[in-house]
């Protein structure tokens, strides 16, 4: 009897063990920004493929990158800007992508295509694309809001948002400073914080998902944020209106990798390029506010949006837009620059 037990225990556990293998090579975890997908697009993925995707949100790069590079999840699909794709590129934590398995990467813009980040896009597919400025509620600022310096106006004490990510942060003051948004120049940096020091007794906090409803709900006047945020949020309020400075700006690209922590890289490319399908990229870029990079799907825009400059700006206006890059060790004195400025 006892042999008789330890046989079924033998096989129970055998069958256990051989779901279990079969259930993880029908998964994908899937590790992307807050509120950055259609959930109607992973519902339409899991019924057309039979994988079941494991989602996850996260914050910011910052925040995102340690839980990928100490493999803390299996993460199959990735979703980093482009200075954090360089520098995952850089300590060899993403697997290069076979484009056999991508062949929809064809009906992506060239324009966003192979820049020095990640040549020839070895490693990375273009999710979304827009730019960084400032929102503001017309009814409640006065003054001409073409210059990143109105955010130092005291006039607006307690009524300015601040970005909570750290490289946009500190574009702004390098921007009004004339310096790049890429310096490793530590005396630019210092400058640049001791603005941001300067500035904080006017800031009413530092946000990015709440941004949204306090400006919608007229809680504050100003705010430093994206263009798919002011999108979305001036859809919401009629008296808000977003602008680009005249000093220049960042031009963001998130993208889509495969870390080396997948273990199904097959389905991972099925699911980028499931992503970069003409009707899933229009699904997603309605839904999220953003700017696509996929040629058909932004054709298939409303004329009012695929016109619309916030959206979709002008060359001369992305001229004066710098891409972020990694900035190699230099991104210690950034982050040590921005503790001093919170806890100052």
């Amino acid at each position: 009897m006892k042999k008789l037990v330890l046989v079924v225990i033998l096989v129970l556990t055998s069958i256990l063990i051989f779901t279990g293998c079969k259930s993880d090579e029908d998964r994908l975890y899937v590790f992307n920004w807050g509120e950055y997908i259609d959930p109607e697009v992973i519902s339409i993925f899991e019924e057309e493929t039979g994988i079941k995707i494991i989602y996850e949100e996260y914050e910011d790069n910052e925040s995102m990158y340690p839980k990928v590079k100490n493999a803390i999840v299996p993460y199959d699909v990735v979703f980093p800007s482009e200075y954090m794709v360089e520098q995952m590129i850089k300590e060899d934590l993403l697997y290069p992508l076979n484009f056999d398995n991508i062949p929809n990467f064809d009906l992506i813009n060239n324009r966003f295509k192979n820049f020095d980040f990640d040549p020839n896009n070895t490693y990375s597919v273009p999710y979304m694309w827009g730019t960084l400025g400032i929102l503001y509620n017309t009814t409640m600022v006065d003054d001409v809001v073409d210059s990143w310096d109105i955010l130092w106006n005291d006039k607006y004490t307690n009524n300015i948002l601040m970005t909570n990510s750290i490289r946009d942060a500190f574009a702004v003051p390098l921007k009004m400073l004339g310096y790049s948004i890429n310096t490793t120049n530590e005396n630019e940096l210092e400058e640049a914080k001791q603005l941001l020091i300067e500035q904080k007794p006017l800031v009413q906090g530092y946000f990015i998902d709440q941004m949204r409803d306090k400006m919608i709900n007229n809680e504050a006047a100003l705010a430093v944020t994206w263009n798919g945020e002011a999108i979305y949020t001036m859809e919401e309020n009629e008296d808000l209106a977003y602008v680009v400075p005249k000093e220049g700006s960042n031009m963001w690209i998130d993208l889509v990798v495969i870390p080396k922590t997948s273990k199904n890289k097959d389905n991972a490319e099925k699911f980028i390029n499931f992503l970069c399908r003409t009707d899933i990229a229009l699904m997603n870029t309605e839904y999220i506010g953003y700017s696509t990079p996929h040629i058909e799907a932004k054709s298939l825009l409303d004329e009012g949006l695929r016109n619309d400059p916030a959206a979709y700006p002008s060359d001369d206006l992305l001229d004066r837009c710098e891409v972020f890059t990694d900035v190699g060790e230099t991104r210690e004195v950034y982050n040590q620059k921005w503790l001093e400025i919170k806890i100052d």
